[in-house]
């Protein structure tokens, strides 16, 4: 937590209020953003994102699993996120542990839907390989390397970034003979399937400051919030999660405003991570 004083606390207050941050930017304007792509050569996609001071970097590693009863037809997706005890002082010991479940609590909301998968905007059935019994299992891994305030989004623009960056082998499978037998699984070490990532959302954090909402906010703003809501919104402006922290509740008219402003905000980073991501990848492509 930061800090500040009463005359810090009001001047940037008076800044949101009159659409003028302390940064120069408008109440609903992002931070630039800095994709790098292909950082962890063992992982099967990765990626860096940058917002500001906010440095983060996602992992994907494949691994052949067997799909649950419940769902034999999808696969299955675990996100965890590690806070670095270098990234802030409050990382250190107990801190960084809450703030790490918190995030990948907040994520998996955002990401993979409901208990039945439905509305994820991981599609876990893209993992089937054979009904019943082969399927893929992702683990995404990510670290916070520094942070500057607006965690979320950038956690899960560096994982829409790492599953754009990820290649998946090229599986045959061989039916067994009888039911209890397990399948033979032919994975090939030359052929990679490029991971479908056009409907996975970005994550837009609005927070509370006063009577205005304000997007990717300052470890500063932050102090200030009286409450944030994130909503993943992906490029048909769908929503497909939302999650609330902070302890002031909200009126059910304000999380639909606040749900229209994710709509509005979304349209514009989707286009401007997109871009960054593909040029990312060509410049990925063409190192030696």
């Amino acid at each position: 937590m930061v800090g500040l004083s009463i005359g810090e606390k009001n001047f940037i207050k008076g800044g949101i209020a009159q659409d003028m941050r302390n940064d120069g930017r408008k109440r609903l304007a992002y931070r630039p953003i800095y994709v790098e792509t292909g950082v962890i050569p063992q992982a099967n996609g990765s990626a860096r994102i940058k917002l500001g001071p906010t440095d983060v970097i996602a992992g994907v590693k494949a691994e052949l699993g067997k799909p649950s009863q419940a769902h034999p037809d999808q696969g299955k997706i675990y996100i965890h996120v590690d806070c670095s005890p270098t990234a802030e002082p409050s990382f250190e010991g107990r801190g960084g542990e809450e703030l790490s479940a918190e995030l990948t609590a907040a994520l998996e909301g955002c990401l993979l839907g409901g208990k039945s998968g439905a509305g994820a905007g991981i599609d876990p059935s893209s993992l089937s390989i054979k009904e019943g019994k082969v399927c893929w299992d992702l683990y995404i891994d990510c670290l916070v390397i520094s942070s500057g305030g607006n965690l979320l989004d950038a956690l899960g623009a560096a994982i829409k970034a790492a599953l754009s960056n990820t290649g998946i082998p090229r599986v045959q499978v061989r039916e067994a003979a009888s039911s209890d037998e397990q399948a033979d699984v032919d994975v090939s070490d030359e052929e990679f399937l490029q991971f479908d990532t056009s409907g996975i959302p970005v994550i837009v954090t609005l927070i509370k400051v006063g009577r205005h909402y304000i997007v990717d906010a300052t470890s500063e703003e932050e102090s200030l919030m009286n409450s944030a809501v994130s909503i993943s919104v992906n490029r048909q402006g769908l929503v497909c999660g939302l999650t609330k922290r902070g302890g002031i509740g909200l009126d059910p008219s304000v999380i639909l405003d606040m749900i229209s402003v994710a709509k509005h905000v979304s349209e514009q980073l989707i286009d401007k991570l997109d871009s960054e991501i593909e040029a990312a990848e060509k410049a990925h492509e063409d190192e030696p």
